[in-house]
């Protein structure tokens, strides 16, 4: 076996100090550019790859975020994922995923393995977090950010999308649509996300002087999406509503495909369906989901930004809560009132 290349070889070769070329392939570092092309063309000669972990080790930055996420089946989570690897790789970072479940319970099973990655801050996306866990991190000097979550947690950044604005429209959107039966099938109820969307909802509808026709809950979860679907709809006509705002997209299609495939009602002419994300299959012509749309880059890059703060300015990053307006999305799912326009 051949012996690895060392950086002192890498500098002899470049005619270059081992502290310069320790910069080139430290993110960040001064350096300038004709050093670092020398560096960089004799480490390719030699076939040197920097040790990163060493590197770690020395300057106490593991250049590592982790990202603790609990719902890939919802098609959100995989997009918002890469651009979260592409936006940090940008800053000189690696993600490392974590799987845990939306309670908070599981998390702390798994803080431990995440600390020991020494890992330069934390992003927990769409995951419930105890107090102890936030004092534990702040203790070990390691930031959280929270995404598409929040909690009152003191010191604790989040990003989501303005939930509660988002239901409000909707509701707006099915009154105007001259709706009389509205009903609502509602994600985990552990979740912020959930239980925003439902408060615009139903404050717009109360404002309106409708009162919510029929409640479900489907736990942003496949099979219970589709047993509130069957128990809202597997009724008489005049017991089932005629429009549904269903807690997020993931839970949506399923819902459509119920009453479509199993009830054969139409949609949207039988049923009105509104979803909330915006994830690539609601475009699909199969479903066409009328839905409110979560901006996922603008969310990452608050994230991110957040983050860096946190990470780079430890003793004055003040904690923040940013709530990101999403368009709403108009297409063939739901009847669409006439001369009606979207706000945002």
């Amino acid at each position: 076996m051949a012996e690895k290349v060392t950086s002192l070889q890498v500098a002899e070769k470049a005619g270059v100090s081992q502290s310069a070329v320790s910069r080139v392939f430290t993110p960040g570092a001064s350096v300038s550019k004709k050093t670092a092309d020398k560096v960089r063309k004799a480490a390719e000669e030699l076939g040197y790859r920097p040790n990163v972990l060493a590197r770690a080790m020395v300057s106490g930055k593991s250049r590592i975020i982790g990202l603790v996420v609990a719902y890939l089946e919802n098609h959100f989570y995989p997009e918002a994922l890469e651009i979260f690897s592409n936006t940090l790789q940008e800053q000189g970072y690696h993600v490392l995923v974590f799987m845990a479940s939306q309670t908070a319970g599981n998390i702390d099973k798994v803080m431990d393995e995440i600390l020991d990655y020494q890992v330069d801050g934390i992003v927990m996306a769409s995951v419930a977090m105890s107090s102890d866990i936030a004092t534990r991190c702040q203790q070990a000097g390691v930031p959280i950010v929270l995404f598409n979550r929040s909690q009152d947690i003191e010191g604790i950044s989040s990003v989501t999308s303005d939930n509660h604005a988002g239901g409000r429209q909707v509701a707006e959107f099915l009154i105007a649509g001259d709706h009389q039966r509205i009903g609502y099938i509602a994600g985990w109820e552990g979740a912020s996300t959930q239980r925003d969307r439902e408060a615009g909802f139903r404050e717009a509808l109360k404002e309106a002087g409708v009162e919510l026709f029929a409640r479900e809950v489907g736990d942003f979860h496949t099979e219970r999406a589709r047993d509130a679907g069957r128990r809202m709809f597997d009724v008489s006509a005049d017991q089932r509503p005629d429009a549904v705002f269903v807690a997020n997209d993931h839970m949506a299609l399923t819902v459509m495909d119920v009453i479509r495939f199993e009830l054969g009602l139409r949609i949207p002419e039988d049923v009105s369906v509104v979803g909330y994300d915006d994830v690539p299959p609601a475009s699909w012509p199969a479903y066409n989901l009328t839905t409110m749309r979560q901006r996922a880059n603008l969310m990452v890059a608050e994230t991110v930004s957040a983050l860096m703060e946190h990470i780079n300015n430890p003793t004055t990053a003040s904690p923040k809560r940013v709530a990101i307006d999403g368009p709403f999305i108009l297409r063939g799912s739901a009847r669409l009132p006439e001369g009606w326009t979207p706000k945002g």
